[in-house]
């Protein structure tokens, strides 16, 4: 079975072959999901996708053809989230959501099985990262609980007292300065005191 034949069974499945159902499901045009059913191969992203669209799916069948299309869920298991982050929230929401204070407030998301361990994800806005990272892409963070394991250089998400940046960072004394790839933003930096946390970004899915 190809990967078309796959998805087409994902529609029939969760959206009774509806096309524009599925589409509207996977936000994504009808002439898009319906190229998707009919395609040999699909890019990662588009995997990602359908499984974070739809997490009764099981990952081994989708990517690897191993099992069942529905996840086998008993009483004793359950399907592993993360919470995503909104870009909009308040400063210091990335540290509470992480270690279970304010989950409520976030959206919890299945896990993403082809991205390193991470702790949760955040949907980027704005055009400073660009071309490297879009606005609307999401990106997967792993917290950084030690000063001395940043990866100076790499793209880190900080939950500052202003809210949430995405930037390159460099060491600056006490302060961290934060680099765009877009060299229309110029650098700025911040004082370490203003930052709650540290997160690098491991994973990156385009949609």
């Amino acid at each position: 079975m190809n990967i078309g034949q796959k998805v087409s069974l994902i529609r029939e499945y969760f959206c009774e072959g509806n096309n524009l159902k599925f589409a509207e499901r996977m936000e994504a045009s009808p002439t898009t999901t319906s190229n998707w059913c009919k395609a040999e191969s699909l890019g990662k992203d588009v995997l990602v996708k359908i499984l974070s669209k739809f997490p009764e799916v099981d990952a081994n069948w989708l990517l690897m053809d191993l099992g069942e299309m529905l996840r086998q869920v008993n009483n004793n298991s359950s399907i592993e989230t993360k919470p995503r982050i909104p870009y909009t929230a308040a400063a210091g929401s990335i540290t509470n959501a992480v270690e279970g204070i304010s989950e409520s407030q976030c959206e919890h998301v299945p896990v993403v099985p082809t991205f390193p361990s991470y702790d949760f994800t955040i949907i980027v806005k704005g055009d400073s990262m660009e071309p490297k990272i879009e606005g609307g892409d999401e990106v997967a963070c792993k917290r950084v609980d030690q000063t001395s394991f940043i990866q100076w250089g790499k793209v880190h998400v900080l939950d500052t007292a202003q809210g949430i940046v995405i930037k390159r960072i460099y060491e600056d004394g006490d302060k961290i300065k934060c680099v765009s790839y877009n060299p229309e933003y110029p650098p700025f930096s911040i004082d370490k005191s203003e930052i709650y946390s540290i997160s690098l970004v491991v994973g990156l899915l385009r949609i």
